[in-house]
């Protein structure tokens, strides 16, 4: 593992910090007028999710750790555990659902997601960054209401509610961003 400086935490970085593995989420760089300057970093636990902020000198060294990214593909659910296939070495792994938190409902059948571990422990998960959803239900098209930036509410088949552009009806495929969790276009 690699010591780096205060100053050198970026957003995404993991930490090994008090004996826990943190996930960088947002640093600031702060510079006051008075003292020496240090990063302000808010971080999440990897392994429960709970969060904290840290402050980091550039003088202070904290171990920066490199997790093992591998392909996955969704096989089933079994009370409340997703089960996955390595593709390389068709070795199976059960995760909890709660490691997709909200992303959960977008996980379907045969997809390849990446799951990164550290030392064969699984700790974070990453769908692919757009799933095709079909729309179950949605308000019918509005002659006329057509102005810019006007979107309806649609229920999608697996039970999402997005905002979705009039001229999407029901029984349509669309393109469902998974980091905003929203509309990105017709599929």
């Amino acid at each position: 593992m690699a010591k780096i400086n205060g100053n050198e935490i970026r957003p995404g970085n993991v930490l090994e910090h008090n004996g826990g593995l943190w996930a960088a989420v947002k640093v600031d760089h702060v510079k006051p007028g008075k003292g020496g300057a240090f990063a302000q970093v808010e971080m999440r636990n990897l392994r429960n999710g709970s969060k904290a902020n840290e402050r980091f000198r550039s003088a202070d060294k904290v171990e920066r750790v490199r997790l093992e990214q591998k392909d996955q593909q969704f096989l089933y659910e079994n009370d409340g555990m997703l089960v996955f296939m390595d593709t390389e070495t068709y070795e199976q792994i059960e995760l909890p659902a709660e490691i997709l938190g909200e992303r959960r409902p977008l996980l379907q059948d045969g997809m390849t997601i990446t799951v990164e571990f550290h030392e064969s422990e699984a700790l974070n998960a990453t769908l692919p960054q757009k799933v095709v959803c079909k729309v179950a239900e949605t308000e019918p098209v509005v002659k006329g209401q057509t102005a810019a930036n006007s979107f309806k509410p649609a229920v999608l088949d697996n039970g999402l509610k997005v905002m979705v552009p009039p001229f999407v009806g029901p029984d349509e495929d669309i393109v469902v961003n998974t980091e905003t969790m929203e509309y990105a276009e017709r599929a």
